[in-house]
């Protein structure tokens, strides 16, 4: 099963999906004239501005719960991963595919803005929203939430859950327990127990935990980062050396890996900050704004949160410490500084390598805070692309099926190993990207539109633009319609 596991993964994750992501931000980038980087004040003002109504959540909210579904697993092992398999070159690349990906970020989160529904009193909106109504490709629209709903539903939470339970055992020797054949992980269940308290709230009890933890966890984790960023400061100019080296092969030592640095790099960026992966657009058409444009802003903004600040904080303690090791394709180890550890206990053997007595255990909270939080992402993910599909019909039993099968798959991921979890995961986000990164190509015309339509307001002054859809030559945009 294993075996059929990779070779699926493989396939789905061949050279192309990742030449494809990387083109499709460059494109992007360009047509929006590099907005990710023009209008940052922007995007900062936009972050802590509106309000929440009965019907949806503030622009901090979803940029909150964006976050948690960005901010995760993928900030702490996945960077290990990437090091791991790819070397320091890799981290170079992960910076690549953030700073083009904010552009896909963008105009993805710009769509679930734009065709978002109100259902049940709920904003409801994503790719499988956007397809429908802009493309109106009715089949491809349910394809892409049968794709969501198996991978943010049962693929996908496995990988956060097993990363809890690995840190956990690192930290506290929580390991799993064999019982007449039955594996019982006492963290998995305390997860699952925790879990089902938030998911049988609704959208808006996920919004209000959402905006709670990730400012917590994610300021506790980078407050460490910090620290020993300072404690190792006068190496930042030598680890800076070795990413940008590595990453185009002027390091003999990692030459063997050169390939494997680009493509673990933006394969690892991609599964960390999930630009173009068409998970953010849920959160985004939740927000309540008067422009679909902002919402696009603080979502591509969201994308350097993740990969510049978390993901770098956790390679730089990494390289900082040398609490790593490289393998090539064939798994000969071409650096091994660290027996007995794989990549899953990389940063906390660097954070412990400063402090001893607590690094392990401050590692393994942090995760859990980082991957609980994205599980929920995934959930509410699952359950808006349940409601699409069944949006004429009782939806209550689908979704309680959801929920049953949402916490068995989470609790699978703490009883199976890292390298069979991190590979169903990875097949989960890359047939997402395939079909999500086609659509926002094909649709990429609209999100330009309400852009060029937002900077023109902006540059007349207007602090807080409207938009009306058929001003701005947009079709099937009923939310954004202006009744004459």
């Amino acid at each position: 099963m294993d075996t059929i596991i990779q070779s699926i993964n493989n396939y789905v994750w061949s050279s192309a999906l990742i030449g494809l992501c990387a083109l499709t931000g460059i494109y992007f980038s360009v047509r929006l004239g590099f907005l990710q980087f023009t209008n940052l004040k922007e995007m900062v003002r936009l972050l802590f501005s509106g309000q929440n109504t009965d019907k949806g959540i503030t622009p901090f909210q979803a940029f909150s719960l964006a976050i948690s579904g960005r901010v995760g697993t993928g900030n702490i092992v996945g960077v290990a991963t990437a090091i791991a398999m790819g070397g320091p070159g890799s981290i170079f690349w992960m910076w690549f595919i953030a700073l083009i990906g904010s552009a896909s970020a963008f105009v993805e989160a710009t769509l679930g803005q734009v065709y978002k529904q109100e259902i049940n009193g709920e904003y409801r909106g994503g790719p499988a929203y956007y397809i429908e109504k802009g493309l109106g490709i009715k089949w491809y629209a349910v394809l892409f939430a049968i794709v969501t709903i198996i991978s943010t539903g049962i693929l996908l939470p496995g990988v956060q859950s097993n990363s809890i339970a690995s840190s956990m055992k690192n930290a506290f020797q929580i390991s799993t327990q064999d019982f007449g054949g039955i594996p019982v992980n006492y963290m998995g269940i305390t997860l699952i127990a925790l879990l089902a308290i938030i998911i049988f709230g609704g959208v808006k009890r996920l919004g209000k935990a959402s905006e709670f933890i990730v400012p917590f966890m994610a300021g506790a984790y980078i407050l460490m980062a910090l620290v020993i960023i300072v404690m190792n400061i006068s190496q930042i100019p030598s680890v800076l050396k070795l990413i940008f080296s590595c990453a185009f092969n002027m390091e003999s030592l990692y030459s063997g890996v050169f390939g494997m640095a680009i493509a673990w790099g933006i394969k690892r960026g991609i599964y960390s900050n999930e630009a173009g992966q068409g998970t953010a657009p849920h959160a985004a058409a939740a927000s309540e704004v008067s422009h679909p444009a902002q919402q696009g802003l603080v979502q591509a903004f969201s994308v350097y949160i993740d990969t510049l600040f978390v993901c770098t904080a956790t390679a730089f303690i990494i390289l900082f410490t040398g609490q790593y090791n490289v393998q090539d394709e064939a798994g000969q180890f071409v650096v091994q500084n660290v027996a007995g550890i794989d990549y899953t206990g990389f940063t906390q053997a660097a954070v412990s390598h400063h402090f001893p007595a607590f690094g392990n255990g401050f590692v393994a909270f942090a995760l859990f805070f980082f991957a609980f939080t994205t599980i929920m992402a995934y959930y509410y993910y699952a359950e808006t692309n349940i409601t699409y599909i069944f949006k004429n019909g009782n939806t209550k039993v689908v979704i309680w099926i959801l929920r049953i099968g949402f916490l068995i798959a989470t609790y699978f991921g703490t009883v199976k190993s890292a390298e069979t979890a991190w590979a169903i995961g990875d097949i989960g986000v890359g047939l997402m990207a395939w079909v999500n990164i086609i659509a926002i190509l094909l649709l990429g015309g609209v999100a330009i539109k309400v852009w060029k339509d937002y900077a023109h307001k902006k540059k007349q002054g207007i602090l807080n633009p409207t938009f009306d859809a058929e001003e701005a030559g947009i079709k099937n945009a009923d939310f954004w319609t202006k009744k004459k």
